[in-house]
C-alpha cells in the first residue's frame, strides 16, 4: 500500500472526500495494525460552512481545521465520541472530511458505521488531534489493487441546525456497502 501525500489533501474539500472512498485508514497502536477502508465520508467546506465547526471561527478546538492540509482534526462529541476528520485545502482555509465509516480489512472488530464507532473500533481518539497523516503510525493508503465503485451523494447527518448547508449533497458513500451507517 502506497501513503497518500500532502498534495491529495491541498485541494478542492468535496473532490477529496469523494477520492478518500477506498482508501486504507491506517493505525499503529500498542503493537497492533489496524486497516480500515473508507466507505463513508462527509465535506466540510470552511467558515462559510454553516455546519462546520470552524464557522465559528478559529479557536482552541478548531485550530487544526485551520492548519495545513493533510492532518487529522479529532474532537470529541456528546461528550464520548471521538470523530476523525482529515484536513483539506491549504492552511487557514480550514475545511476537512469527516471519516463516517469503514469496512474492517485487518484487526478492527466491533462497529465501525458511525465516526464515533470506527474512532473506537480504530483506537483513535483526541490524542491523536493535529497528528500528521504522513507519519508512520496513522495514515491514509491508496490500497494495492483498486475495485470500482458507484458514489452516492447525501445531505450531511445531523447538522438540521446549518440551515441550507444541511441539505448540501456534501455526504458521499459507496453504493451497497453494508458498512456505511445510513443508507
Amino acid at each position: 500500500m502506497t501513503r497518500l501525500p500532502r498534495n491529495f489533501y491541498d485541494r478542492d474539500t468535496v473532490l477529496v472526500a469523494q477520492e478518500l472512498l477506498g482508501k486504507w485508514l491506517v493505525h499503529h497502536a500498542g503493537g497492533v495494525e489496524r486497516v480500515g477502508r473508507i466507505v463513508e465520508v462527509e465535506a466540510y467546506l470552511g467558515e462559510h460552512d454553516l455546519a462546520a465547526h470552524s464557522s465559528k471561527g478559529l479557536t482552541k478546538r478548531t485550530r487544526t481545521m485551520f492548519g495545513p492540509p493533510g492532518f487529522a482534526y479529532v474532537y470529541l462529541i456528546y461528550g464520548i465520541h471521538h470523530c476523525l476528520n482529515v484536513v483539506t485545502e491549504p492552511a487557514g482555509h480550514a475545511a476537512a472530511v469527516l471519516l463516517r465509516a469503514v469496512e474492517p480489512v485487518k484487526n478492527v472488530t466491533g462497529r465501525t458505521q458511525g465516526p464515533g464507532r470506527l474512532c473506537r473500533a480504530m483506537s483513535i481518539d483526541r490524542r491523536l488531534n493535529a497528528h500528521d497523516l504522513l507519519s508512520d503510525d496513522l495514515f491514509i493508503a491508496q490500497p494495492e489493487a483498486g475495485e470500482g465503485f458507484a458514489i452516492v451523494k447525501r445531505s450531511r447527518i445531523g447538522v438540521d441546525y446549518a440551515g441550507h448547508w444541511a441539505k448540501r449533497l456534501l455526504r458521499f458513500y459507496i453504493k451497497g456497502n453494508p458498512f456505511v451507517s445510513r443508507p
